[in-house]
Protein backbone atom coordinates (compact mmCIF):
# COMPACT_ATOMS: atom_id res chain seq x y z
CA UNK A 1 0.00 0.00 0.00
CA UNK A 2 1.42 3.38 -0.87
CA UNK A 3 1.97 5.60 2.12
CA UNK A 4 -0.23 8.28 0.60
CA UNK A 5 -3.30 6.12 1.04
CA UNK A 6 -2.59 5.68 4.76
CA UNK A 7 -1.71 9.34 5.18
CA UNK A 8 -4.84 10.43 3.33
CA UNK A 9 -7.04 8.06 5.29
CA UNK A 10 -5.53 9.06 8.61
CA UNK A 11 -5.62 12.76 7.86
CA UNK A 12 -9.22 12.65 6.71
CA UNK A 13 -10.24 10.81 9.85
CA UNK A 14 -8.30 13.11 12.15
CA UNK A 15 -9.91 16.12 10.51
CA UNK A 16 -13.43 14.77 10.48
CA UNK A 17 -14.19 17.15 13.10
CA UNK A 18 -11.65 19.33 14.27
CA UNK A 19 -13.22 20.81 11.14
CA UNK A 20 -13.37 23.76 9.04
CA UNK A 21 -13.66 27.19 7.20
CA UNK A 22 -16.52 28.91 5.50
CA UNK A 23 -18.74 32.00 5.40
CA UNK A 24 -22.36 32.92 5.14
CA UNK A 25 -24.05 36.28 5.25
CA UNK A 26 -26.61 37.70 7.60
CA UNK A 27 -27.56 40.83 9.47
CA UNK A 28 -25.71 40.97 12.74
CA UNK A 29 -27.67 41.24 15.96
CA UNK A 30 -26.18 41.75 19.43
CA UNK A 31 -25.73 38.46 21.25
CA UNK A 32 -28.80 37.69 23.31
CA UNK A 33 -31.07 39.88 21.16
CA UNK A 34 -33.13 37.78 18.77
CA UNK A 35 -34.21 39.08 15.42
CA UNK A 36 -37.72 38.34 14.30
CA UNK A 37 -37.76 34.65 13.50
CA UNK A 38 -41.36 34.23 12.40
CA UNK A 39 -42.40 30.59 12.63
CA UNK A 40 -38.83 29.27 12.57
CA UNK A 41 -38.81 28.70 16.34
CA UNK A 42 -35.25 30.04 16.50
CA UNK A 43 -34.31 31.31 19.98
CA UNK A 44 -31.99 34.22 20.72
CA UNK A 45 -28.25 33.47 20.36
CA UNK A 46 -26.37 32.59 23.51
CA UNK A 47 -23.95 35.16 24.92
CA UNK A 48 -21.83 32.71 26.92
CA UNK A 49 -19.65 30.01 25.35
CA UNK A 50 -20.33 27.53 28.15
CA UNK A 51 -24.10 27.89 27.72
CA UNK A 52 -23.75 27.61 23.95
CA UNK A 53 -21.70 24.43 24.20
CA UNK A 54 -23.97 22.90 26.83
CA UNK A 55 -27.16 23.43 24.83
CA UNK A 56 -25.66 22.15 21.58
CA UNK A 57 -24.03 19.18 23.27
CA UNK A 58 -27.37 18.14 24.74
CA UNK A 59 -28.88 18.24 21.25
CA UNK A 60 -26.13 16.12 19.67
CA UNK A 61 -26.23 13.57 22.51
CA UNK A 62 -29.97 13.18 22.05
CA UNK A 63 -29.75 12.81 18.27
CA UNK A 64 -26.66 10.54 18.34
CA UNK A 65 -26.11 10.34 14.57
CA UNK A 66 -25.90 12.40 11.38
CA UNK A 67 -24.74 12.49 7.80
CA UNK A 68 -21.67 14.66 7.27
CA UNK A 69 -19.38 16.15 4.68
CA UNK A 70 -16.09 17.98 4.96
CA UNK A 71 -14.03 20.11 2.61
CA UNK A 72 -10.69 21.56 3.53
CA UNK A 73 -6.93 21.60 3.29
CA UNK A 74 -3.96 20.91 5.51
CA UNK A 75 -0.29 21.52 4.70
CA UNK A 76 -1.14 22.15 1.06
CA UNK A 77 -3.19 18.97 0.69
CA UNK A 78 -6.90 19.24 -0.07
CA UNK A 79 -9.32 16.86 1.57
CA UNK A 80 -12.91 15.93 0.83
CA UNK A 81 -14.95 13.59 3.01
CA UNK A 82 -18.55 12.44 3.18
CA UNK A 83 -20.31 9.75 5.15
CA UNK A 84 -22.61 8.85 8.01
CA UNK A 85 -21.69 8.43 11.66
CA UNK A 86 -23.24 7.28 14.93
CA UNK A 87 -21.63 9.19 17.81
CA UNK A 88 -20.99 7.00 20.84
CA UNK A 89 -17.59 7.91 22.29
CA UNK A 90 -15.15 5.01 22.00
CA UNK A 91 -17.91 2.96 20.32
CA UNK A 92 -18.43 5.47 17.52
CA UNK A 93 -19.09 3.82 14.16
CA UNK A 94 -19.12 5.28 10.68
CA UNK A 95 -18.87 4.69 6.97
CA UNK A 96 -17.09 7.35 4.93
CA UNK A 97 -15.31 8.07 1.68
CA UNK A 98 -12.36 10.47 1.56
CA UNK A 99 -10.45 11.96 -1.33
CA UNK A 100 -6.94 13.28 -0.69
CA UNK A 101 -3.75 13.51 -2.72
CA UNK A 102 -5.77 12.46 -5.76
CA UNK A 103 -6.80 9.18 -4.13
CA UNK A 104 -10.26 8.11 -3.02
CA UNK A 105 -10.47 5.84 0.00
CA UNK A 106 -13.44 4.06 1.54
CA UNK A 107 -13.31 3.53 5.30
CA UNK A 108 -15.48 1.97 7.95
CA UNK A 109 -15.17 1.85 11.70
CA UNK A 110 -17.02 -0.83 13.68
CA UNK A 111 -16.30 -2.17 17.19
CA UNK A 112 -13.11 -0.05 17.49
CA UNK A 113 -11.64 -1.55 14.30
CA UNK A 114 -10.86 0.56 11.24
CA UNK A 115 -11.28 -0.99 7.80
CA UNK A 116 -9.71 0.61 4.72
CA UNK A 117 -10.64 -0.60 1.23
CA UNK A 118 -7.66 -1.47 -0.94
CA UNK A 119 -7.76 -0.49 -4.62
CA UNK A 120 -7.06 -3.37 -7.01
CA UNK A 121 -3.64 -1.95 -7.92
CA UNK A 122 -2.61 -1.84 -4.28
CA UNK A 123 -3.88 -5.36 -3.65
CA UNK A 124 -1.59 -6.52 -6.44
CA UNK A 125 1.31 -4.42 -5.17
CA UNK A 126 0.95 -5.85 -1.66
CA UNK A 127 0.44 -9.41 -2.85
CA UNK A 128 -3.06 -9.96 -1.49
CA UNK A 129 -6.47 -10.74 -2.93
CA UNK A 130 -8.24 -9.26 0.10
CA UNK A 131 -10.31 -6.17 -0.58
CA UNK A 132 -10.06 -4.68 2.92
CA UNK A 133 -7.21 -4.01 5.38
CA UNK A 134 -7.96 -3.61 9.07
CA UNK A 135 -6.26 -1.59 11.79
CA UNK A 136 -7.15 -2.37 15.40
CA UNK A 137 -6.97 0.36 18.03
CA UNK A 138 -5.42 -2.13 20.45
CA UNK A 139 -3.12 -3.85 17.91
CA UNK A 140 0.47 -4.62 18.94
CA UNK A 141 2.17 -4.34 15.54
CA UNK A 142 3.96 -1.06 14.65
CA UNK A 143 1.34 0.02 12.11
CA UNK A 144 -1.55 -0.45 14.55
CA UNK A 145 0.38 1.22 17.34
CA UNK A 146 1.22 4.18 15.12
CA UNK A 147 -2.22 4.66 13.59
CA UNK A 148 -4.79 2.61 15.49
CA UNK A 149 -4.88 4.69 18.65
CA UNK A 150 -4.89 7.97 16.74
CA UNK A 151 -7.73 6.77 14.52
CA UNK A 152 -9.76 5.62 17.50
CA UNK A 153 -9.25 8.95 19.25
CA UNK A 154 -10.06 10.80 16.05
CA UNK A 155 -13.31 8.90 15.70
CA UNK A 156 -14.27 10.10 19.17
CA UNK A 157 -13.29 13.64 18.17
CA UNK A 158 -15.63 13.36 15.20
CA UNK A 159 -18.46 13.57 17.69
CA UNK A 160 -19.46 17.27 17.58
CA UNK A 161 -19.79 17.25 21.36
CA UNK A 162 -15.98 17.03 21.53
CA UNK A 163 -15.60 20.33 19.70
CA UNK A 164 -18.28 21.72 21.97
CA UNK A 165 -16.19 20.60 24.94
CA UNK A 166 -13.27 22.57 23.48
CA UNK A 167 -15.48 25.62 23.12
CA UNK A 168 -16.77 25.40 26.70
CA UNK A 169 -13.24 25.05 28.14
CA UNK A 170 -11.20 27.31 25.87
CA UNK A 171 -13.58 29.45 23.82
CA UNK A 172 -15.32 32.79 23.89
CA UNK A 173 -18.03 34.15 21.64
CA UNK A 174 -16.76 37.03 19.50
CA UNK A 175 -20.08 37.81 17.83
CA UNK A 176 -23.40 36.25 16.87
CA UNK A 177 -26.21 36.86 14.43
CA UNK A 178 -29.26 35.13 12.97
CA UNK A 179 -29.24 34.24 9.30
CA UNK A 180 -30.35 31.67 6.75
CA UNK A 181 -28.18 28.73 5.70
CA UNK A 182 -29.35 26.33 3.00
CA UNK A 183 -32.92 27.56 3.40
CA UNK A 184 -32.94 27.09 7.20
CA UNK A 185 -32.96 29.81 9.86
CA UNK A 186 -29.91 29.41 12.09
CA UNK A 187 -27.96 31.10 14.86
CA UNK A 188 -24.46 31.92 13.64
CA UNK A 189 -21.57 32.29 16.09
CA UNK A 190 -18.00 33.44 15.64
CA UNK A 191 -15.85 32.05 18.44
CA UNK A 192 -12.19 32.04 19.39
CA UNK A 193 -10.44 29.10 21.04
CA UNK A 194 -7.46 29.78 23.32
CA UNK A 195 -5.04 26.85 22.99
CA UNK A 196 -3.13 27.79 26.15
CA UNK A 197 -6.21 27.17 28.31
CA UNK A 198 -6.25 23.44 27.54
CA UNK A 199 -3.34 22.31 25.38
CA UNK A 200 -4.19 18.66 26.02
CA UNK A 201 -7.55 19.18 24.29
CA UNK A 202 -5.80 20.14 21.06
CA UNK A 203 -3.22 17.34 21.09
CA UNK A 204 -5.49 14.47 22.16
CA UNK A 205 -5.61 13.07 18.61
CA UNK A 206 -1.81 12.81 18.39
CA UNK A 207 -0.10 9.48 19.19
CA UNK A 208 1.18 9.48 22.76
CA UNK A 209 4.80 9.16 21.61
CA UNK A 210 4.62 12.59 19.94
CA UNK A 211 2.16 14.33 22.26
CA UNK A 212 4.73 15.57 24.82
CA UNK A 213 6.86 17.17 22.13
CA UNK A 214 3.90 19.02 20.62
CA UNK A 215 2.70 20.10 24.05
CA UNK A 216 6.11 21.59 24.81
CA UNK A 217 6.09 23.53 21.53
CA UNK A 218 2.69 25.06 22.34
CA UNK A 219 3.43 25.99 25.95
CA UNK A 220 3.81 29.69 26.56
CA UNK A 221 2.51 30.64 23.10
CA UNK A 222 -0.55 32.82 22.61
CA UNK A 223 -2.30 30.68 20.00
CA UNK A 224 -5.88 31.52 19.10
CA UNK A 225 -8.00 29.38 16.76
CA UNK A 226 -10.95 31.10 15.05
CA UNK A 227 -14.06 29.01 14.45
CA UNK A 228 -17.65 29.54 13.37
CA UNK A 229 -20.79 27.57 14.17
CA UNK A 230 -24.22 27.55 12.60
CA UNK A 231 -26.88 25.95 14.85
CA UNK A 232 -30.50 25.19 13.98
CA UNK A 233 -33.56 25.74 16.18
CA UNK A 234 -32.73 22.52 18.07
CA UNK A 235 -29.19 23.80 18.75
CA UNK A 236 -27.77 21.11 16.47
CA UNK A 237 -24.69 22.04 14.41
CA UNK A 238 -25.44 22.26 10.70
CA UNK A 239 -22.07 23.76 9.81
CA UNK A 240 -18.78 24.21 11.67
CA UNK A 241 -15.64 25.92 10.41
CA UNK A 242 -12.19 26.17 11.91
CA UNK A 243 -8.83 27.66 10.94
CA UNK A 244 -5.92 25.91 12.68
CA UNK A 245 -3.21 27.69 10.67
CA UNK A 246 -1.93 29.60 13.73
CA UNK A 247 -1.46 26.36 15.64
CA UNK A 248 0.52 24.79 12.78
CA UNK A 249 2.80 27.81 12.69
CA UNK A 250 3.29 27.59 16.47
CA UNK A 251 4.31 23.96 15.98
CA UNK A 252 7.01 25.04 13.55
CA UNK A 253 5.35 24.12 10.28
CA UNK A 254 6.69 25.96 7.20
CA UNK A 255 5.44 29.48 6.50
CA UNK A 256 2.32 29.57 4.36
CA UNK A 257 1.05 26.27 5.73
CA UNK A 258 -2.71 26.44 6.17
CA UNK A 259 -5.24 24.19 7.86
CA UNK A 260 -8.81 25.24 7.17
CA UNK A 261 -11.95 23.11 7.09
CA UNK A 262 -15.70 23.28 6.69
CA UNK A 263 -17.83 20.51 8.19
CA UNK A 264 -21.52 20.14 7.40
CA UNK A 265 -24.14 17.98 9.13
CA UNK A 266 -27.56 16.88 7.89
CA UNK A 267 -30.23 14.32 8.78
CA UNK A 268 -29.65 14.35 12.52
CA UNK A 269 -30.95 11.17 14.15
CA UNK A 270 -30.65 9.17 10.93
CA UNK A 271 -30.38 5.38 11.10
CA UNK A 272 -26.74 4.26 10.84
CA UNK A 273 -26.08 0.70 9.71
CA UNK A 274 -22.36 -0.02 9.41
CA UNK A 275 -21.11 -3.59 9.26
CA UNK A 276 -17.60 -4.99 9.16
CA UNK A 277 -16.62 -6.41 5.74
CA UNK A 278 -16.92 -10.21 5.41
CA UNK A 279 -14.01 -11.88 7.25
CA UNK A 280 -12.80 -13.63 4.09
CA UNK A 281 -12.27 -10.22 2.46
CA UNK A 282 -10.17 -8.77 5.29
CA UNK A 283 -6.41 -8.83 5.92
CA UNK A 284 -4.58 -7.38 8.92
CA UNK A 285 -2.65 -4.34 7.74
CA UNK A 286 0.24 -4.95 10.14
CA UNK A 287 0.70 -8.50 8.90
CA UNK A 288 0.39 -7.37 5.29
CA UNK A 289 3.06 -4.72 5.71
CA UNK A 290 5.32 -7.21 7.51
CA UNK A 291 5.09 -9.70 4.63
CA UNK A 292 5.87 -6.95 2.17
CA UNK A 293 8.92 -5.95 4.21
CA UNK A 294 7.58 -2.48 4.86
Amino acid sequence: MRKTTLVAAGAALVLTLTACSGNTTGTAAPAGESQASGSSGLASPFTDAVQLASASKQGTENSKSAKFSMEGSVAGQTLSVNGVMAFDGANTKFSMTSTAAGETTEMRMVDKVMYIKLPAAQQQQMGTDKAWAKISADGTDPISQAMGSAMSQSAEQSDPSKILDQISKTGRIISSDQTELNGEQVNHYKVELDVAKAIDQFTSQVPESARAQLTDKLKGKDVKIPAELWLNKDNLPVQVTMDQTAMLKALGMPGGTESKFTMKYTDWGTQVDVAAPPAEQVVDLGELMKKAGR
